[in-house]
Protein backbone atom coordinates (compact mmCIF):
# COMPACT_ATOMS: atom_id res chain seq x y z
CA UNK A 1 0.00 0.00 0.00
CA UNK A 2 2.12 2.91 -1.20
CA UNK A 3 5.81 2.86 -0.31
CA UNK A 4 5.92 3.83 3.38
CA UNK A 5 5.46 0.34 4.82
CA UNK A 6 7.96 -1.07 2.35
CA UNK A 7 10.51 1.59 3.32
CA UNK A 8 10.18 0.74 7.02
CA UNK A 9 10.48 -2.98 6.34
CA UNK A 10 13.57 -2.47 4.18
CA UNK A 11 15.27 -0.37 6.84
CA UNK A 12 14.58 -2.96 9.54
CA UNK A 13 16.03 -5.66 7.30
CA UNK A 14 19.11 -3.52 6.64
CA UNK A 15 19.67 -3.02 10.38
CA UNK A 16 19.16 -6.71 11.10
CA UNK A 17 21.61 -7.84 8.45
CA UNK A 18 24.12 -5.22 9.58
CA UNK A 19 24.06 -6.94 12.99
CA UNK A 20 24.58 -10.38 11.46
CA UNK A 21 20.97 -11.59 11.55
CA UNK A 22 19.05 -13.20 8.74
CA UNK A 23 16.04 -11.12 7.74
CA UNK A 24 13.44 -11.19 5.00
CA UNK A 25 10.45 -9.09 3.93
CA UNK A 26 7.14 -10.83 3.30
CA UNK A 27 4.29 -8.91 1.63
CA UNK A 28 1.09 -10.04 3.34
CA UNK A 29 -0.93 -9.09 0.25
CA UNK A 30 1.27 -11.42 -1.77
CA UNK A 31 0.37 -14.26 0.61
CA UNK A 32 -3.34 -13.91 -0.08
CA UNK A 33 -4.88 -16.25 -2.66
CA UNK A 34 -4.31 -14.96 -6.18
CA UNK A 35 -5.55 -12.42 -7.32
CA UNK A 36 -7.04 -11.16 -4.05
CA UNK A 37 -3.99 -9.22 -2.89
CA UNK A 38 -3.84 -7.22 -6.10
CA UNK A 39 -7.56 -6.52 -5.94
CA UNK A 40 -7.25 -5.18 -2.38
CA UNK A 41 -4.35 -2.94 -3.36
CA UNK A 42 -6.00 -1.60 -6.52
CA UNK A 43 -9.29 -0.98 -4.74
CA UNK A 44 -7.62 1.00 -1.97
CA UNK A 45 -5.48 2.95 -4.44
CA UNK A 46 -8.47 3.83 -6.60
CA UNK A 47 -10.52 5.01 -3.65
CA UNK A 48 -7.72 7.25 -2.35
CA UNK A 49 -6.98 8.73 -5.77
CA UNK A 50 -10.45 8.99 -7.28
CA UNK A 51 -13.03 8.69 -4.50
CA UNK A 52 -11.48 9.94 -1.25
CA UNK A 53 -14.96 10.39 0.22
CA UNK A 54 -15.42 6.62 -0.11
CA UNK A 55 -12.18 5.90 1.75
CA UNK A 56 -13.23 8.33 4.46
CA UNK A 57 -16.42 6.31 4.88
CA UNK A 58 -14.48 3.04 5.06
CA UNK A 59 -12.11 4.55 7.59
CA UNK A 60 -14.93 5.70 9.84
CA UNK A 61 -16.75 2.37 9.58
CA UNK A 62 -13.86 -0.06 9.85
CA UNK A 63 -10.74 1.64 11.15
CA UNK A 64 -11.30 4.67 13.33
CA UNK A 65 -10.64 4.23 17.04
CA UNK A 66 -13.78 4.21 19.15
CA UNK A 67 -16.34 2.18 21.06
CA UNK A 68 -18.85 -0.22 19.62
CA UNK A 69 -18.57 -3.25 17.36
CA UNK A 70 -16.60 -2.86 14.16
CA UNK A 71 -15.80 -5.38 11.41
CA UNK A 72 -12.48 -7.15 11.91
CA UNK A 73 -9.63 -7.57 9.44
CA UNK A 74 -9.04 -11.14 10.63
CA UNK A 75 -11.29 -12.90 8.07
CA UNK A 76 -9.28 -11.41 5.21
CA UNK A 77 -5.92 -11.73 6.95
CA UNK A 78 -6.27 -15.38 7.87
CA UNK A 79 -6.52 -16.32 4.20
CA UNK A 80 -2.74 -15.75 4.21
CA UNK A 81 -2.15 -17.84 7.34
CA UNK A 82 -0.89 -21.04 5.76
CA UNK A 83 1.65 -19.37 3.52
CA UNK A 84 2.92 -17.14 6.34
CA UNK A 85 3.44 -20.10 8.68
CA UNK A 86 5.52 -21.78 5.99
CA UNK A 87 7.73 -18.69 5.70
CA UNK A 88 8.34 -18.21 9.44
CA UNK A 89 8.97 -21.82 10.39
CA UNK A 90 12.62 -21.09 11.28
CA UNK A 91 12.23 -17.48 12.40
CA UNK A 92 12.87 -16.07 15.87
CA UNK A 93 10.44 -13.16 15.60
CA UNK A 94 7.90 -11.68 13.19
CA UNK A 95 7.59 -7.88 12.91
CA UNK A 96 4.38 -6.64 11.24
CA UNK A 97 4.72 -3.13 9.80
CA UNK A 98 1.27 -3.10 8.14
CA UNK A 99 -2.06 -3.36 9.91
CA UNK A 100 -3.34 -6.37 7.96
CA UNK A 101 -0.16 -8.24 8.88
CA UNK A 102 -0.73 -7.34 12.54
CA UNK A 103 -4.23 -8.79 12.34
CA UNK A 104 -2.83 -12.01 10.89
CA UNK A 105 -0.01 -12.50 13.40
CA UNK A 106 -2.28 -11.62 16.32
CA UNK A 107 -4.85 -14.17 15.13
CA UNK A 108 -2.20 -16.88 14.75
CA UNK A 109 -0.51 -16.15 18.09
CA UNK A 110 -3.85 -16.14 19.92
CA UNK A 111 -4.60 -19.63 18.60
CA UNK A 112 -1.14 -21.01 19.28
CA UNK A 113 -0.42 -21.54 15.59
CA UNK A 114 2.44 -19.03 15.38
CA UNK A 115 5.22 -20.31 17.61
CA UNK A 116 7.44 -17.20 17.60
CA UNK A 117 6.78 -13.74 19.07
CA UNK A 118 5.01 -11.09 17.03
CA UNK A 119 6.20 -7.55 17.80
CA UNK A 120 4.29 -4.94 15.83
CA UNK A 121 6.00 -1.82 14.52
CA UNK A 122 3.08 0.62 14.33
CA UNK A 123 4.08 3.24 11.77
CA UNK A 124 1.08 5.63 11.99
CA UNK A 125 0.63 8.58 14.33
CA UNK A 126 -3.08 7.74 14.57
CA UNK A 127 -3.76 4.29 16.02
CA UNK A 128 -6.68 2.88 14.08
CA UNK A 129 -8.43 -0.30 15.11
CA UNK A 130 -7.11 -2.56 12.39
CA UNK A 131 -3.61 -2.27 13.86
CA UNK A 132 -4.84 -3.74 17.14
CA UNK A 133 -5.02 -7.43 18.01
CA UNK A 134 -4.48 -8.66 21.55
CA UNK A 135 -2.75 -11.80 20.28
CA UNK A 136 0.38 -9.85 19.39
CA UNK A 137 3.10 -9.82 22.04
CA UNK A 138 4.23 -6.18 21.97
CA UNK A 139 3.77 -2.93 20.07
CA UNK A 140 6.44 -0.36 19.23
CA UNK A 141 4.89 3.02 18.43
CA UNK A 142 5.86 6.44 17.11
CA UNK A 143 4.69 8.33 20.19
CA UNK A 144 3.86 7.76 23.83
CA UNK A 145 0.27 8.77 23.10
CA UNK A 146 -0.02 5.97 20.55
CA UNK A 147 1.55 3.46 22.94
CA UNK A 148 -0.86 4.48 25.69
CA UNK A 149 -3.83 3.96 23.37
CA UNK A 150 -2.62 0.46 22.48
CA UNK A 151 -2.32 -0.43 26.16
CA UNK A 152 -5.76 1.01 26.93
CA UNK A 153 -7.55 -0.63 24.01
CA UNK A 154 -6.16 -4.16 24.04
CA UNK A 155 -3.98 -4.41 27.17
CA UNK A 156 -0.88 -5.40 25.20
CA UNK A 157 2.55 -4.05 26.25
CA UNK A 158 3.46 -1.05 24.11
CA UNK A 159 6.21 1.53 24.16
CA UNK A 160 7.27 4.58 22.17
CA UNK A 161 10.45 4.05 20.17
CA UNK A 162 9.93 6.68 17.48
CA UNK A 163 9.95 6.31 13.70
CA UNK A 164 12.17 4.02 11.62
CA UNK A 165 14.25 5.90 9.03
CA UNK A 166 17.64 5.40 7.42
CA UNK A 167 20.65 6.89 9.25
CA UNK A 168 21.34 8.97 6.14
CA UNK A 169 18.52 11.31 7.16
CA UNK A 170 20.29 12.19 10.41
CA UNK A 171 23.42 13.54 8.72
CA UNK A 172 24.09 17.24 9.38
CA UNK A 173 21.77 19.12 7.09
CA UNK A 174 19.71 22.26 6.69
CA UNK A 175 19.85 23.07 10.40
CA UNK A 176 23.68 22.94 10.39
CA UNK A 177 26.42 25.24 9.12
CA UNK A 178 26.90 24.97 5.33
CA UNK A 179 30.21 23.12 5.61
CA UNK A 180 28.67 20.45 7.85
CA UNK A 181 25.75 20.05 5.48
CA UNK A 182 28.10 19.51 2.54
CA UNK A 183 30.12 16.92 4.44
CA UNK A 184 27.25 15.09 6.10
CA UNK A 185 24.52 14.76 3.46
CA UNK A 186 25.74 13.00 0.31
CA UNK A 187 23.75 14.17 -2.67
CA UNK A 188 22.77 17.52 -1.17
CA UNK A 189 25.33 19.38 -3.29
CA UNK A 190 23.77 18.03 -6.48
CA UNK A 191 20.33 19.22 -5.39
CA UNK A 192 21.71 22.68 -4.52
CA UNK A 193 23.30 22.95 -7.95
CA UNK A 194 20.04 21.97 -9.59
CA UNK A 195 17.99 24.44 -7.56
CA UNK A 196 20.48 27.26 -8.21
CA UNK A 197 19.42 27.24 -11.86
CA UNK A 198 15.92 28.36 -10.85
CA UNK A 199 14.53 31.56 -9.44
CA UNK A 200 14.17 31.41 -5.65
CA UNK A 201 16.56 28.43 -5.61
CA UNK A 202 17.64 29.39 -2.11
CA UNK A 203 14.11 28.67 -0.79
CA UNK A 204 13.18 25.19 -2.02
CA UNK A 205 10.07 23.71 -0.41
CA UNK A 206 9.18 20.05 -0.99
CA UNK A 207 5.54 19.20 -1.68
CA UNK A 208 4.89 15.50 -1.14
CA UNK A 209 1.96 13.53 -2.56
CA UNK A 210 3.20 10.09 -1.53
CA UNK A 211 4.11 7.14 -3.71
CA UNK A 212 0.75 7.20 -5.48
CA UNK A 213 0.59 10.93 -6.04
CA UNK A 214 -2.56 11.27 -3.95
CA UNK A 215 -3.09 14.97 -3.33
CA UNK A 216 -5.83 17.56 -3.51
CA UNK A 217 -5.19 20.52 -5.84
CA UNK A 218 -1.43 20.00 -5.80
CA UNK A 219 -0.74 22.06 -8.97
CA UNK A 220 -2.61 24.99 -7.43
CA UNK A 221 -0.52 24.77 -4.26
CA UNK A 222 2.70 24.62 -6.27
CA UNK A 223 1.64 27.67 -8.30
CA UNK A 224 0.82 29.55 -5.09
CA UNK A 225 4.24 28.86 -3.59
CA UNK A 226 6.10 29.83 -6.77
CA UNK A 227 4.30 33.16 -6.90
CA UNK A 228 5.13 33.77 -3.23
CA UNK A 229 8.88 33.49 -3.80
CA UNK A 230 9.51 29.83 -3.00
CA UNK A 231 10.84 27.08 -5.26
CA UNK A 232 8.24 24.27 -5.09
CA UNK A 233 9.79 20.82 -5.51
CA UNK A 234 6.79 18.62 -6.26
CA UNK A 235 7.00 14.89 -5.54
CA UNK A 236 4.22 13.10 -7.43
CA UNK A 237 5.39 9.57 -6.70
CA UNK A 238 4.59 7.31 -9.63
CA UNK A 239 1.64 9.43 -10.76
CA UNK A 240 2.98 10.44 -14.17
CA UNK A 241 -0.19 12.29 -15.13
CA UNK A 242 0.02 14.53 -12.07
CA UNK A 243 3.72 15.10 -12.66
CA UNK A 244 3.08 16.16 -16.26
CA UNK A 245 0.53 18.73 -15.07
CA UNK A 246 2.91 20.16 -12.47
CA UNK A 247 5.86 20.19 -14.89
CA UNK A 248 4.03 22.75 -17.04
CA UNK A 249 3.96 25.30 -14.22
CA UNK A 250 6.61 28.04 -14.31
CA UNK A 251 9.02 28.12 -11.40
CA UNK A 252 8.25 24.54 -10.30
CA UNK A 253 10.63 21.55 -10.11
CA UNK A 254 9.17 18.07 -10.71
CA UNK A 255 12.01 15.56 -10.26
CA UNK A 256 9.97 12.36 -10.70
CA UNK A 257 10.64 9.36 -8.48
CA UNK A 258 13.41 10.37 -6.07
CA UNK A 259 16.00 7.83 -4.95
CA UNK A 260 18.05 10.35 -2.94
CA UNK A 261 15.52 11.57 -0.40
CA UNK A 262 18.16 12.34 2.27
CA UNK A 263 19.99 14.68 -0.10
CA UNK A 264 16.77 16.40 -1.17
CA UNK A 265 15.43 16.91 2.35
CA UNK A 266 18.77 18.22 3.58
CA UNK A 267 18.67 20.83 0.83
CA UNK A 268 15.06 21.97 1.26
CA UNK A 269 13.80 24.52 3.75
CA UNK A 270 10.44 22.89 4.59
CA UNK A 271 8.11 20.03 3.68
CA UNK A 272 4.46 20.53 2.78
CA UNK A 273 2.86 17.20 3.69
CA UNK A 274 -0.61 15.72 3.39
CA UNK A 275 -0.43 12.31 5.09
CA UNK A 276 1.82 12.26 8.19
CA UNK A 277 3.52 9.26 6.65
CA UNK A 278 7.08 8.17 6.02
CA UNK A 279 8.14 11.31 4.15
CA UNK A 280 7.03 13.42 7.11
CA UNK A 281 9.14 11.50 9.64
CA UNK A 282 12.09 11.46 7.25
CA UNK A 283 11.82 15.24 7.15
CA UNK A 284 11.79 15.42 10.95
CA UNK A 285 14.94 13.29 11.09
CA UNK A 286 16.61 15.55 8.53
CA UNK A 287 15.83 18.66 10.56
CA UNK A 288 13.16 19.97 8.22
CA UNK A 289 10.03 21.78 9.44
CA UNK A 290 6.78 20.14 8.33
CA UNK A 291 3.63 22.02 7.38
CA UNK A 292 0.48 19.99 6.72
CA UNK A 293 -1.96 21.19 4.08
CA UNK A 294 -5.03 19.56 2.50
CA UNK A 295 -4.49 16.14 4.12
CA UNK A 296 -5.76 12.99 2.47
CA UNK A 297 -8.86 11.63 4.22
CA UNK A 298 -9.01 8.92 6.84
CA UNK A 299 -5.80 8.02 8.62
CA UNK A 300 -3.92 10.79 6.76
CA UNK A 301 -6.07 13.57 8.17
CA UNK A 302 -6.07 12.04 11.64
CA UNK A 303 -2.30 11.56 11.59
CA UNK A 304 -1.77 15.15 10.44
CA UNK A 305 -3.90 16.38 13.35
CA UNK A 306 -1.90 14.24 15.79
CA UNK A 307 1.42 15.57 14.54
CA UNK A 308 0.26 19.16 14.86
CA UNK A 309 -1.17 18.60 18.36
CA UNK A 310 2.21 17.24 19.46
CA UNK A 311 4.01 20.31 18.11
CA UNK A 312 5.84 18.24 15.50
CA UNK A 313 4.29 20.09 12.57
CA UNK A 314 1.98 22.94 11.75
CA UNK A 315 -1.43 22.46 10.15
CA UNK A 316 -2.34 25.11 7.57
CA UNK A 317 -6.08 25.26 7.04
CA UNK A 318 -5.98 27.54 3.99
CA UNK A 319 -3.59 29.13 1.52
CA UNK A 320 -2.95 32.21 3.65
CA UNK A 321 -2.05 30.03 6.65
CA UNK A 322 0.23 27.91 4.48
CA UNK A 323 2.19 30.89 3.23
CA UNK A 324 2.41 32.39 6.73
CA UNK A 325 3.74 29.13 8.16
CA UNK A 326 6.33 28.74 5.43
CA UNK A 327 7.52 32.33 5.77
CA UNK A 328 8.14 31.80 9.48
CA UNK A 329 9.57 28.28 9.39
CA UNK A 330 11.89 28.64 6.41
CA UNK A 331 13.62 31.63 8.01
CA UNK A 332 16.52 30.93 10.36
CA UNK A 333 15.66 31.79 13.92
CA UNK A 334 14.45 30.43 17.26
CA UNK A 335 11.05 29.25 15.98
CA UNK A 336 12.59 27.16 13.22
CA UNK A 337 15.23 25.80 15.59
CA UNK A 338 12.62 24.83 18.18
CA UNK A 339 10.49 23.01 15.60
CA UNK A 340 13.53 21.10 14.34
CA UNK A 341 14.50 20.11 17.89
CA UNK A 342 11.01 18.79 18.60
CA UNK A 343 11.09 16.69 15.50
CA UNK A 344 14.47 15.19 16.25
CA UNK A 345 13.38 14.38 19.83
CA UNK A 346 10.75 12.01 18.44
CA UNK A 347 13.49 9.48 17.64
CA UNK A 348 14.08 7.67 20.92
CA UNK A 349 15.34 4.13 20.39
CA UNK A 350 16.47 1.74 17.68
CA UNK A 351 13.34 -0.36 17.39
CA UNK A 352 15.30 -3.33 16.06
CA UNK A 353 17.24 -3.52 19.34
CA UNK A 354 13.96 -3.55 21.26
CA UNK A 355 12.52 -6.18 18.90
CA UNK A 356 15.50 -8.45 19.55
CA UNK A 357 15.29 -7.91 23.30
CA UNK A 358 11.59 -8.67 23.33
CA UNK A 359 12.04 -11.79 21.24
CA UNK A 360 14.40 -13.19 23.86
CA UNK A 361 12.00 -12.54 26.75
CA UNK A 362 8.64 -13.52 25.23
CA UNK A 363 7.74 -17.20 25.60
CA UNK A 364 6.86 -19.06 22.42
Amino acid sequence: MGAGHDTVAAELVRRARERGHRADVVDVLGLLPHPLGGVVRRTYRSSVLHAPWAYEGVYRALLRRGDGPRPSGVPLARLAAGRLLERVERADVVVPVFHLAAQLTGHLRERGLLQVPSTVCLVDFAVHRQWLHAGNDRYFCLTEQAAREVREDIGTPAEATGPVVSPAFFAPGNDSPPAAARDGAPGAARWRERFARHAHGDRPVVLSAGAWGAASRLPGTARLLARAGFLPVVLCGRNDRLRARCAQLPGVVTPGWVEDMPGLLHTARALVDNAAGQTAVQALAAGLPVVAHRPVPGHGAEGVARMAALGLSEAAADEAALLASLERLTADGPERAERIARGRALFRHDVLVRVAESARTVPA
